[in-house]
């Protein structure tokens, strides 16, 4: 395949979603699943990833795209210290399933700028990337800042591109790079297209989740009010355009993929989370098709 049609399209299964997809319940296997994630919250508990991808793989005939854990592992607490033990356990069995790339939070430390959490950051995940090169790993830092903001926060300082910068700055050649997702920096009322073609050597997989900015509102009360200033949605529910995102993705040659993410989609989760994933995946494959036929956007260069 060529140009967007080499982009591969599927599924993160998290809690809500793995148990029916393993049990061969599940009425995702559509041709559109073309690539599976593995993702869980704050822990990977006892779970046995070698008996998953076996059951994925008799059920989707695929392997796992991406192993994810999502928490703070740069807290001090003990909930950290299981957490940067299981990035590790992902990191040791990716590649007995096939799977070349581990994603997580980069973390913070709590109430502490992004620059003054680096230090922290350096220490847990320099011992990690040391692991993953070892063995033909990479690490992927997913976008979403939970409310965070550049002075303090709970969560993730791997938030916007100016702390990506100061990331990959922090670890120089390591086998880091980006789970992008256009939701979370259209809410941060970036533009997708211009962040994508600026960040795409960096960009390993994306999550297909879009957002819509409620401009009424912002007019109205501004951006640091308490109201929120738009919501997530389904991928081609929102304000991207899916079919430039594809069209930038074919020309340049990126092969990864983009997997919904249903997670915090409102009206979407829960009893309806398979619903909206067979809509989301309906419409990135539609958005795919378009993105085939046209030419690429120009390259806006790094802003």
């Amino acid at each position: 395949m060529t140009g967007a049609r080499q982009v591969r399209i599927g599924a993160v299964l998290d809690e809500h979603l793995l148990a029916p997809a393993l049990a061969g319940t599940s009425p995702i296997s559509l041709p559109a699943v073309e690539s599976l994630s593995l993702a869980f919250w704050k822990t990977v508990g006892d779970a046995d990833f070698l008996s998953m991808a076996d059951a994925l793989h008799g059920r989707f005939g695929l392997s796992p795209t991406c192993l994810s854990v999502f928490g703070n592992p740069l807290a001090s607490d003990g909930e950290a210290g299981l957490l940067v033990e299981d990035i590790a356990s992902l990191i040791d069995v990716a590649p007995r399933l096939g799977c070349r790339l581990v994603s997580t939070f980069a973390g913070r430390v709590p109430g502490a700028s992004v620059p003054d959490s680096l230090p922290r950051f350096r220490e847990v995940f320099g011992p990690l990337c040391d692991r993953a090169a070892s063995r033909g790993v990479s690490i992927a830092f997913e976008n979403c800042r939970f409310g965070d903001t550049w002075k303090t926060g709970r969560w993730n300082i791997a938030m916007n591109p100016d702390a990506w910068e100061l990331i990959f700055d922090a670890l120089p050649g390591a086998p880091i790079g980006l789970e992008w997702e256009p939701a979370h920096q259209i809410l941060a009322l970036a533009d997708p297209l211009v962040q994508l073609r600026a960040w795409l050597p960096r960009i390993l997989h994306i999550h297909g989740k879009d957002a819509h900015v409620n401009r009424d509102a912002i007019a109205l009360r501004g951006i640091v009010g308490i109201g929120k200033i738009g919501e997530e949605r389904l991928p081609c529910d929102g304000d991207a355009d899916w079919a430039d995102l594809f069209a930038a993705l074919g020309a340049a040659g990126w092969s990864g993929a983009v997997d919904v993410e249903i997670g915090a989609t409102p009206g979407w989760t829960g009893n309806r989370a398979l619903e909206g994933m067979r809509r989301a995946l309906a419409g990135l494959v539609a958005a795919r098709s378009a993105g085939s036929s046209h030419p690429a956007p120009l390259d806006a260069g790094r802003p």
